[in-house]
């Protein structure tokens, strides 16, 4: 588990096609400080399971279905990419639970500079849709972000100063393709929501039985 704050750039030194997978060799120097073997290490908000760790690089295998979903079959030697280690019982939950499990990849369509903060916006797959509320968290490229507009096609995000200069954000171009995972806690609540065959599934009544109207 993660919580979308970026902790360093890293650079891919290597890519190597391995069957229908990648071997990716990432340069970093503070992920990797007290990093071991089989520790998870999120690359562009990608779970990544880190190996063969040395103090200024790691490397770490995708999958076929990881490259299906997410950007990293996009990426190339010298692509900048935003790392974060998994949190300790210890960590601030200084963003939100972000699992490392990409749900669907949108686009980058634009930063407009607003005097030292910014606004991007992303396009985003249509079945994310029931996923997204406005105010509420998304995490783009592992970031953890906030909605601050919302549209039936793409939402928008203010980007402050220090989260632009922390992430690859400033190298996005328009149509560049980007990791997005939704608010697991929505993904909870879909499934409660959803009638069971004994007829004991939460509905909307019963929340409103609860308080929650």
């Amino acid at each position: 588990m993660f919580t979308g704050i970026i902790e360093e750039l890293g650079i891919i030194r290597r890519l190597e096609a391995r069957g229908h997978g990648v071997r990716v060799e990432v340069e970093a120097c503070t992920v990797t400080r007290d990093s071991r073997e089989g520790d998870s290490i999120a690359v562009n908000g990608v779970c990544l399971t880190a190996l063969d760790i040395t103090a200024d690089s790691f490397q770490a295998d995708g999958s076929a279905e990881t490259l299906q979903r997410s950007t990293l079959g996009d990426l190339r030697v010298g692509s900048v990419v935003n790392l974060e280690r998994a949190v300790t019982p210890s960590t601030r939950l200084g963003g939100h639970i972000v699992q490392g499990h990409v749900d669907g990849r949108g686009m980058f369509l634009s930063a407009e500079d607003n005097g030292g903060s910014w606004t991007i916006r992303v396009a985003y797959p249509k079945d994310l849709t029931r996923y997204l509320v406005f105010k509420g968290s998304i995490s783009v490229e592992g970031i953890s972000l906030t909605i601050a507009e919302l549209t039936d096609k793409d939402f928008a995000i203010a980007v402050i100063p220090k989260t632009w200069a922390m992430t690859n954000l400033s190298r996005l171009r328009a149509g560049d393709k980007v990791n997005l995972e939704v608010d697991v806690i929505a993904k909870y609540v879909e499934r409660m929501m959803q009638t069971r065959t004994d007829g004991d599934g939460l509905t909307m009544e019963k929340l409103a039985g609860f308080g929650y109207e």
